[in-house]
């Protein structure tokens, strides 16, 4: 008889006493954090992932817990130079330890080259694949070659229509002055 193992509520030991692995894919919809960042937010593309679970030292009395995650997508963003819609592709593949509880995480993460977790019963996996995309996701996503021309003129044409018709302003003062005397 095999355990399930639901996502959104991952015994995270038991997922490693196991060596357990979950897939999924599913829709961008459901990640709203990440659809935030997008331009299409009815986009076709899923979200794919994979989880494996790994005990290291299993007969150890401290055995390590350990968690694989891959996971990518295919975003909608905004192109940084010509403001167009540029799919960018976005992958993470992370390890991560995890620790019996949030203060020992805190304290081991500062000095371990992996991430570090707490423990739980009910940790949601899902969440931490939107986590791991949106901090992959590029601050500037920019087309190799943008598919429109780009204008690198600075000057506006209006811009200089106005400026004739200004008065000095000392003049006016002066004006001012010389009529109340």
């Amino acid at each position: 008889m095999t355990k399930e193992f639901p996502p959104r509520r991952l015994d995270v030991k038991a997922f490693a006493e196991a060596g357990a692995t979950l897939r999924g894919e599913e829709p961008l919809a459901r990640y709203a954090r990440l659809v935030a960042e997008t331009q299409d937010t009815e986009s076709p593309a899923p979200v794919v992932w994979s989880a494996t679970g790994e005990m290291r030292n299993p007969g150890h009395v401290n055995p390590e817990i350990w968690l694989h995650l891959e996971a990518g997508a295919v975003l909608a963003l905004t192109c940084q130079r010509c403001l167009g819609p540029v799919d960018v592709n976005v992958t993470t593949d992370r390890r991560f330890r995890f620790v019996a509880d949030e203060n020992l995480a805190a304290a081991q993460d500062e000095e371990a080259e992996e991430d570090v977790l707490a423990l739980s019963r009910e940790f949601d996996l899902l969440e931490l694949v939107e986590d791991e995309l949106l901090m992959e996701t590029p601050l500037a996503p920019r087309h190799d070659v943008c598919p429109q021309q780009l204008s690198m003129s600075v000057a506006d044409e209006d811009f200089d229509a106005g400026a004739g018709a200004r008065e000095n302003p000392f003049a006016v003062l002066g004006k001012l002055k010389g009529g109340s005397t």
